[in-house]
């Protein structure tokens, strides 16, 4: 995909109308805190359309500004600043009337169709299709920081298709809350901005329905201050030269026979075996075997690989949070797996047992136990072990977000070359199946291909 290069067209600000939304301090909760240390979320959406340049520019462009502004009405934080200040004050997202997010139209030379594949493909082309992030601020009289939270970029691929693509900061808000904004956007472009005929439903911000009588924020908080209060500074070289990543799908079908595969060969007790836990063992086993190949077992030394699994909390666990809160709600643990084992031939079965008891676990404590699963993760981080996560959900139904234009022809999620976590979704064939995207290093790309079309032969 050398051929493909991005040129700017337009860089501007859009803000919810005026007047619309008062000054707002929001408090992070002690959901939100965890994901201070998480880089930022990049998304992209392609879509297949025959718009020409003029067309574009004409027509689509000032409906796409418009209702992206009536979008952020609603979903105003999204415009706001990460306001870190010296202690003992604590962070928090603050908004000002006319604060906004940074836009960015751009024009591609390539051909969509390349972005489409599901092959092995270079890193670097996709992130072109992402807006750069905005600088943080400093204000000299208080030391406080200042963060922008979320930037969009619309790159056009004259007569062929289009991609929107959006990063923001995790702290402001979840995969849930992120893809509930981009499809409120893309029904009221769709409602050619007659917001009468929007029927999607209002985000939840009220913070107050995340209840913390333990007084997990506090403790939170501590963490992420003894680590150093990190947040996340983005590192180009992080995207190694010869880094690439690639698509790779499982049916319903293949789905359906690692659960019976998974289950038949353990034969202790009943088990939790869902779609994610098969599916996410079975990469996971993957990937370690693939590192262990390329490395020359240089990692034989590290007793433990740890996976940090993440579910939404929304009215689950007996939590009464809505469905269309707008934030952060997810909680989870930390599987840790003897990586001496993941040279057994059938270590999938036991992997799987592994992330299906700790998925059982959150039905009682899920808040504790997240917080102690929090706590170890700055040593984990330090150890030098193994840790793997996933970015993204089949729930979030990422390919229902229609601006008109049909469904997309592809959504990816670009960060995960620079995270190392993995990106999970429903499959856009609609079949039931999913899709994983994975990026690495070519030879371990090329490595872990082998043993992913492999091991599906073993499930029959």
């Amino acid at each position: 995909m050398s051929s493909h290069q991005v040129k700017v067209l337009e860089q501007c600000q859009i803000s919810p109308p005026p007047d619309s939304v008062p000054t707002t301090s929001l408090p992070f909760t002690f959901l939100d805190v965890t994901w201070m240390f998480c880089c930022p979320i990049q998304r992209i959406f392609l879509y297949q359309v025959p718009f020409s340049a003029a067309q574009f520019t004409d027509q689509v462009l000032p409906r796409l500004k418009k209702s992206l502004s009536l979008a952020l009405q609603r979903f105003f934080p999204f415009c706001g600043n990460f306001v870190c200040p010296p202690q003992p004050s604590e962070p928090h997202i603050l908004y000002n009337d006319g604060d906004s997010v940074q836009f960015l139209v751009a024009q591609s030379t390539g051909a969509l169709s390349e972005f489409l594949s599901d092959g092995l493909r270079d890193s670097k082309e996709i992130h072109t299709l992402v807006p750069p992030t905005p600088p943080t601020r400093i204000l000299d009289d208080t030391l406080v920081e200042l963060t922008p939270l979320l930037s969009v970029q619309v790159t056009l691929f004259p007569n062929s298709g289009l991609c929107i693509g959006i990063k923001y900061r995790h702290t402001v808000a979840d995969g849930m809350s992120s893809i509930h904004f981009v499809k409120t956007w893309a029904s009221i472009f769709q409602a050619n901005c007659d917001m009468s005929c929007v029927c999607i439903s209002l985000p939840v911000i009220d913070r107050g329905v995340i209840e913390d009588p333990k007084g997990n924020k506090d403790a939170m908080l501590g963490f992420w201050r003894a680590w150093g209060s990190p947040t996340w500074k983005e590192d180009a070289a992080a995207l190694m030269e010869d880094n690439v990543r690639a698509t790779f799908t499982l049916s319903r079908y293949e789905i359906e026979r690692m659960k019976k595969w998974v289950s038949a060969k353990c034969d202790n007790g009943p088990l939790h075996l869902s779609s994610f836990v098969v599916t996410t063992a079975f990469i996971w086993v993957c990937l370690i075997k693939s590192l262990d190949v390329v490395t020359n077992n240089a990692s034989k030394d590290v007793a433990q690989c740890h996976f940090g699994l993440a579910v939404d909390c929304r009215n689950r666990f007996g939590l009464a949070i809505p469905d269309t809160f707008f934030g952060n709600c997810i909680a989870g643990r930390i599987v840790s797996f003897p990586r001496g084992k993941f040279k057994e031939d059938d270590c999938v079965a036991p992997v799987a047992a592994a992330i299906g008891h700790s998925v059982q676990s959150l039905d009682s404590g899920v808040v504790d136990g997240y917080r102690n699963s929090f706590s170890k993760w700055p040593e984990l981080h330090e150890s030098g072990d193994d840790i793997l996560t996933v970015a993204g959900s089949p729930k979030l139904a990422q390919y229902d977000t229609n601006f008109g234009w049909g469904k997309p022809r592809k959504v990816e999620v670009v960060h995960i070359d620079i995270s190392g976590s993995i990106s999970l979704s429903e499959s856009r064939n609609g079949d039931g199946g999913l899709e994983v995207g994975v990026a690495r290093n070519r030879r371990q790309m090329e490595v872990f291909t082998s043993f992913f079309q492999q091991g599906l032969n073993q499930f029959v």
